[in-house]
């Protein structure tokens, strides 16, 4: 998906989430147990850090709720909230613990939770650990899935769990169908953006707001280790499901915060998004990629990511294919199950804006020839289009 024009920001709804979360935040709160952000204030004494021997470096040195809350952290989190047109923002240590500690915070018992089969591992663990039930729906078939959700007895929340840009196949969901499906069986959506943001959408803000969409999703998941060259993650939601995550998700409770460092790396980063000169380049060297692959047969069309998986079959082919193309001075992993199906090992291409016309083709004619070398023929490859 090339860069596109958002359409006019639109006002975040308050949706089935906020209305599951409501009597749950109540309840917190009658019992004293709500909690907030603890920024410990500039002329106090901390008493209460991990610090024990006394190294002030680059650690925050507790969790947030403890004493690791810093200014560089709220005001990161503003950005990033603002940046995709959400109300608020709520940082965690890294996509895995993002979608790890949110997903059973916000589905529990009485709840059903709703995932895409190729969904990354996070986003499966964090329903498996989730105590809500479990649906999981085959790839991107939403008839499925609508029939999934129209049998669905859960009395409560039902939450659809979905990446926007699938990791292994770099394809794109299908988001407006996904959304108005949501909107008819009164589910929220939740979606992990991580491998579009920076890539996809006007100031790479991602599919959803590509699409004019932003405004739908109740929980937009972005990480801040790939387009941001930095570290950690984050929620993007309402202000109530944020304070509710801050009370409630796990790896966010009960993690040392991110390196106030790290926080104004990525904060610095943030304009260079938005700039959109970078994102492109970007566009441009997949471009480029894809139709050198086109004319070797490895590809069709014009690719929906900076992901381009090309299928080896078999482990041992995807191995060697590996092993080869990293001879003619090219490193492309392997990918294998359980990270893939089985039958689809293939080798995972992934396209930078740093890359130069001469590197692009250099990276096409070692593929190619690899192939070649090893009898892969090109018909194993699976055309991923936009």
């Amino acid at each position: 998906m090339a860069p596109a024009r958002v359409t006019a920001a639109a006002t975040h709804r308050i949706g089935v989430l906020d209305a599951a979360i409501a009597p749950r935040v109540a309840a917190l709160a009658a019992r004293d147990l709500l909690r907030d952000d603890a920024t410990p204030p500039p002329d106090a004494v901390v008493a209460c850090s991990n610090l024990y021997l006394g190294d002030d470096g680059i650690g925050a040195g507790a969790s947030r709720l403890v004493s690791g809350t810093r200014a560089a952290h709220l005001d990161l989190e503003r950005a990033l909230a603002a940046w995709v047109e959400a109300p608020a923002a709520l940082l965690f240590n890294s996509g895995y613990a993002a979608n790890a500690g949110a997903i059973p915070a916000l589905a529990d018992r009485g709840d059903a939770v709703f995932s895409d089969a190729l969904n990354h591992a996070s986003i499966i663990d964090g329903v498996r650990l989730s105590r809500a039930e479990r649906v999981i729906y085959p790839h991107a078939d939403l008839a499925a899935l609508d029939r999934a959700l129209a049998a669905c007895e859960a009395p409560g929340l039902k939450l659809v769990a979905t990446e926007s840009v699938f990791s292994m196949d770099g394809d794109v969901v299908p988001l407006a169908d996904l959304v108005e499906l949501c909107r008819r069986h009164s589910a929220a959506l939740y979606v992990d953006e991580a491998h579009a943001l920076g890539v996809c959408g006007r100031g790479g803000r991602g599919v959803a707001h590509a699409l004019g969409l932003a405004a739908d999703v109740d929980v937009l998941v972005g990480t801040l280790g790939k387009s941001f060259g930095a570290f950690g993650a984050f929620a993007a939601t309402s202000n109530a499901v944020r304070r509710y995550l801050v009370s409630r998700a796990r790896t966010f409770v009960f993690s040392t915060a991110l390196p106030e460092s790290v926080a104004e790396g990525a904060l610095a980063a943030l304009p260079l998004l938005i700039d959109g000169a970078a994102q492109a380049r970007l566009w441009e060297r997949i471009d480029r990629l894809c139709a050198g692959l086109e004319r070797a047969g490895w590809w069709q069309g014009r690719a929906a990511s900076a992901i381009i998986p090309l299928l080896a079959g078999t482990e041992r082919d995807a191995l060697a294919w590996s092993r080869e193309v990293a001879a003619r001075g090219y490193f492309v992993q392997a990918i294998r199950p359980p990270t893939v199906p089985p039958g689809t090992s293939r080798l995972r291409l992934t396209v930078s804006a740093s890359y130069d016309d001469a590197l692009v083709d250099g990276l096409v004619d070692a593929l190619v020839e690899s192939a070649r070398a090893l009898g892969i023929p090109p018909t194993a490859a699976r055309h991923v289009q936009a």
